[in-house]
């Protein structure tokens, strides 16, 4: 990839960003195309967003992807928010428009639903689905799903609140749709997942090898559907049981591709090379599994000395 004086930039914002994929997928499509452009990810502590947002628009940066813990403060930072942001309260993609105006989207809800149908071959609409995890994604997909014509939604999170707030706000959008706020005990989540056709992992557990399992393969049951937004790893723990007892699975690597894509269009106005961008990412994923595997094989020849 070549640089010149009339490169464009763009980037994910988060904090902290070290595990995004977005670079690796963006790089890769404005490669393909053939665009003098690059994607880069810079740390942002949440204090300092709209400050380094009007900063990258005065720099000429194309177009900005933001990630955790930056959507929510986005969404209450920008006066300008499209339908999609004030649908889902979050802020994913920002536009920079002339006059310095900052032009707030949310490309994730259009992500999820373009995954699950890639996943699972089919819409969520009729389903009985679990979210576990409102925050800035679960919020979106719960508002998706809510949208998209699910039939019943089992909603819960581990901050008090934060799944009654959600609930609350689905209420708004449709009063048909049955919904239940889940208490956030694990024999609680386990009833929920069980009963749920679509269950949706969206808490950040499962971006750390060390982090703990929230759900059993009793959680689980042949047939049912299980997503996890979690795509640094081709199959997270929560994966694994639920693929252990006769589940369909599918990790979020099809939900960042696809919200991705959405974004580059915004930005650009050009479609991206989709097909590009997914090689990219399931090279990443997969070497950096190959890797993990690796280490665990050295780790463990060492313990045996």
């Amino acid at each position: 990839m070549k640089f010149s004086g009339r490169t464009r930039c763009y980037a994910v914002l988060g904090h902290p960003i070290g595990h995004s994929l977005s670079p690796v997928m963006h790089n890769a499509s404005f490669q393909s195309l053939g665009l003098d452009a690059v994607y880069l990810a810079f740390d942002v502590e949440p204090s300092r967003l709209i400050e380094v947002l009007r900063a990258v628009q005065d720099m000429g940066f194309g177009g900005v992807n933001l990630t955790v813990p930056l959507k929510q403060v986005a969404f209450e930072g920008l006066e300008r928010l499209d339908q999609s942001a004030r649908a889902l309260g979050a802020v994913n993609t920002v536009r920079f428009l002339p006059n310095r105006e900052l032009e707030g989207y949310n490309t994730d809800g259009d992500g999820f639903i373009r995954a699950i149908e890639e996943a699972f071959g089919r819409s969520v609409a009729g389903l009985s689905v679990f979210v576990l995890g409102c925050g800035g994604a679960g919020r979106a997909v719960a508002i998706t799903c809510a949208v998209q014509g699910a039939r019943r939604l089992a909603l819960s999170d581990i901050e008090p609140g934060r799944a009654s707030r959600v609930a609350g706000d689905i209420t708004q959008i449709s009063r048909e749709i049955e919904i239940l706020v889940v208490p956030a005990e694990s024999d609680s989540w386990k009833a929920a997942s069980v009963a749920a056709e679509l269950m949706v992992q969206a808490t950040p557990l499962g971006m750390k090898t060390d982090d703990p399992v929230l759900l059993g393969a009793d959680a689980f049951c042949r047939g049912q559907m299980v997503y996890d937004l979690i795509y640094m790893y081709p199959e997270t723990a929560l994966l694994k049981a639920a693929r252990q007892s006769g589940a369909r699975t599918a990790n979020g690597l099809g939900m960042l591709l696809h919200q991705g894509a959405k974004a580059f269009t915004i930005w650009t106005g050009r479609q991206p090379d989709v097909e590009a961008m997914r090689k990219a990412l399931e090279i990443e994923v997969y070497a950096h599994q190959r890797g993990k595997k690796r280490g665990q094989r050295q780790k463990t020849q060492k313990n045996m000395w």
